[in-house]
């Protein structure tokens, strides 16, 4: 499969950090550093534009190390781009740390993970079919 990238940064394209990745690391495309407060959120420019095959979507999670060492996080994650959206792929970040976070340019701020999505035709019935585990949620499955 292929997708097509628009690059209007002056970025190198995303891509996969090892043999194996599921995502590939997107970076910022700003003119300066941004400095998050702590809580504070802000959506952050990439200079992508992208073209995902029909079936297909992309998702776009946070980058684990820095959500451990910096508290940055994306905020709607994951987050869903579409395969009929053709605008900017931006990305909502936030700082849940308790200091001050700065975004320098080119920095790996996501990564964006490409999946196949369908769309089933919902059938409203009166009943559904009954399981082992029912109703139970939120934990239920966990340790006894």
């Amino acid at each position: 499969m292929t997708v097509k990238i628009i690059n209007r940064s002056d970025n190198p394209l995303p891509r996969y950090e090892s043999a194996q990745a599921a995502g590939m690391d997107i970076r910022c495309f700003i003119p300066e550093p941004v400095t998050l407060q702590p809580l504070e959120r802000k959506l952050i420019s990439t200079g992508l534009f992208i073209e995902l095959p029909e079936g297909y979507e992309a998702q776009i999670r946070p980058r684990s190390g820095l959500a451990l060492k910096r508290g940055l996080t994306v905020l709607n994650t994951p987050g869903t781009i579409d395969a009929d959206y053709r605008g900017e792929i931006g990305i909502i970040l936030i700082n849940l740390s308790q200091q001050p976070q700065t975004i320098e340019k080119g920095e790996r701020i996501a990564q964006m993970v490409i999946a196949p999505c369908c769309q089933p035709e919902l059938v409203q019935v009166q009943e559904i079919n009954q399981t082992d585990r029912g109703d139970g949620g939120f934990g239920h499955s966990g340790t006894k």
